[in-house]
C-alpha cells in the first residue's frame, strides 16, 4: 500500500503561499503558507498540524486495535496529539487520550496506550530514514 500527497509552493518563504492536495481528496487545494505555519494570521494547515493530526489517529486506532485483541469494545476513545517546536525543530510530541471501555482497569488501559506510544506506526516512522529524489525543471 502506497499513499500519496502534493505540495505546491510559489514564491518566497515570508510572503509565499502553497497548496496541499491528499490522495484521498480530503484535502483538495488546502492552503499553508509562513503564516498559517508560524503566526496563525491566515486560514489554513501547516505540516506541524497534519503530523500532529496523523499521531493521534495512528496512536487512537493502535489502542483500538489492542483493545480489541483484548476481546474489548470502547466506547469511546479521543487522543489529543500536541506537537512542541523549538528553534524550529520538533522537540516533541504529548499524546493525550481518554477513553470509555468496558472491561478493564485504569492500570491496564494505561499500560495499553504505553505501548501504543511506541508501536504506532506514526511513532516508529518518526525515527526511520528519510529519503529523497530531486526533479528540476529549468
Amino acid at each position: 500500500m502506497k499513499r500519496t500527497a502534493k505540495a505546491h509552493w510559489t514564491g518566497t518563504l515570508n510572503d509565499g503561499k502553497g497548496e496541499l492536495t491528499t490522495q484521498s481528496q480530503i484535502l483538495n487545494k488546502t492552503n499553508y503558507s509562513f503564516k498559517t505555519r508560524f503566526t496563525g494570521e491566515e486560514t489554513g494547515t501547516n505540516p506541524e498540524e497534519l503530523l500532529a493530526a496523523a499521531h493521534a489517529g495512528c496512536f487512537t486506532m493502535t489502542v483500538a486495535h489492542a483493545l480489541t485483541e483484548k476481546g474489548l469494545i470502547p466506547t469511546s476513545l479521543e487522543t489529543e496529539a500536541t506537537l512542541t517546536m523549538e528553534n524550529f525543530s520538533i522537540a516533541g510530541i504529548h499524546l493525550s487520550i481518554t477513553g470509555t471501555v468496558t472491561g478493564i482497569s485504569a492500570a491496564e488501559f494505561e499500560a495499553i496506550t504505553k505501548a501504543a506510544e511506541e508501536n504506532c506506526l506514526i511513532s516508529k516512522a518518526l525515527k526511520v530514514t528519510i529519503s529523497s529524489e530531486a526533479h528540476f525543471i529549468s
